[in-house]
């Protein structure tokens, strides 16, 4: 399969693409600002705000499946940066989605968790969404952009964690690198979330797209746990010093923009869909810990131009 990735320097697009490559698939990746080196795979810088050379370099590519993962991802940036998160976030799905209808091309959007409220927690693709900040909103309006689009689109909402280019992309970077300085730092005890290990959700989504499925669904770990909770593990599947984590209340914290504190997900819709169970947690966390010890994390930082 020609696979065409948007966003390919970034967290989830870099680690779809390389394991998209590994299967055997033909993958062109775009980027925008960060460029790669001595990838597997096709990489084409584009800008995606400049549609029509956008959508060409698109074309030319003769994808036979579209996965757009790019986005302003950071909370905070999407504060400080509101115009320019409605427009990618919101705005260019769905000009990616309606070429890929006229192209008769699968196309899957990559959306969030955060378009939930975080008030009741265990939410279904058909529960109400209540977004609370300018990212989520932004996530939202993008998803339903899509869907007007091109209603076969899949919408995949997750939360996801894994080894970065930069290596400082994820949450469980975050905890990797103050726990392997010694640092001191602060786990949140009352936020929820469901994290899926990136190259689990990586080939979770390929084999949503070989399934031909479509329609909404959550994407994530079938379980949850708190965010104190998830750097905890961290430290003890590293050897680290758990007690370096400090609890604390998110909601006592201050910040610059509000976040949904139970971003607990039901995932049986997808689990039926696929035939088979989710990885757990801990199955992504020893993924994630093999991962370094075989020195994939310096393995993708020699990918940066």
């Amino acid at each position: 399969m020609r696979l065409l990735v948007t966003g390919a320097s970034g967290l989830l697009g870099l680690n779809l693409s390389l394991v998209a490559a590994r299967q055997g698939q033909a993958v062109t990746g775009l980027v925008h600002s960060r460029s790669l080196q001595d990838v597997p795979f096709e990489v084409r810088q584009v800008n995606l705000l400049e549609t029509v050379q956008a959508l060409a370099a698109i074309e030319a590519s003769q994808p036979e499946a579209i996965i757009h993962c790019a986005a302003i991802a950071s909370i905070n940036a999407a504060e400080q940066q509101p115009e320019l998160t409605w427009e990618l976030n919101a705005e260019v799905p769905g000009r990616l989605a309606e070429s890929a209808k006229a192209w008769g091309v699968p196309f899957m959007h990559i959306s969030s968790d955060a378009v939930y409220d975080g008030q009741t927690g265990d939410y279904r693709e058909t529960d109400y969404t209540d977004p609370l900040s300018v990212y989520a909103r932004s996530k939202l309006a993008g998803e339903q952009a899509v869907q007007a689009a091109n209603p076969d689109a899949i919408i995949a909402r997750t939360v996801f964690y894994g080894w970065s280019l930069s290596g400082k992309r994820s949450l469980a970077e975050f905890f990797f690198n103050k726990l392997m300085a010694g640092e001191p730092l602060k786990g949140f005890t009352d936020t929820v979330f469901c994290p899926l290990y990136v190259e689990d959700l990586a080939e979770t989504l390929l084999e949503m797209i070989s399934k031909q499925l479509t329609g909404v669904y959550n994407v994530v770990a079938p379980e949850h746990l708190s965010k104190f909770d998830f750097g905890v593990r961290i430290a003890q599947r590293f050897g680290f010093n758990p007690d370096l984590i400090t609890p604390v209340r998110a909601e006592d914290e201050n910040r610059l923009a509000p976040r949904s504190l139970n971003l607990s997900l039901n995932t049986d819709k997808l689990q039926a869909a696929l035939g088979h169970a989710l990885p757990s947690v801990d199955e992504g966390l020893e993924r994630f810990y093999d991962r370094w010890t075989e020195g994939y994390p310096q393995t993708l930082q020699a990918y940066q131009a």
